[in-house]
């Protein structure tokens, strides 16, 4: 990916990151923490977390 478009990509996540912490209390900036090449962990560790699907979770990320 140029590094452009990995910088659009951080400063999107960064936005919505902040957006979920406040919809969710419960999260925190751990809970949220995305390590290049492995973005799918995520969704796995908050499914867990918060006991939601990965549709619905989906879902409320893209609503932000």
């Amino acid at each position: 990916m140029e590094k452009s478009k990995i910088l659009e990509v951080e400063k999107s996540w960064s936005e919505k990151k902040r957006l979920l912490k406040a919809k969710i209390k419960l999260l925190t900036d751990n809970n949220l923490l995305i390590v290049e090449g492995k973005e799918d962990e995520i969704l796995d560790k908050l499914q867990i977390k918060l006991g939601k699907s990965k549709e619905e979770l989906k879902k409320i990320i893209d609503s932000l």
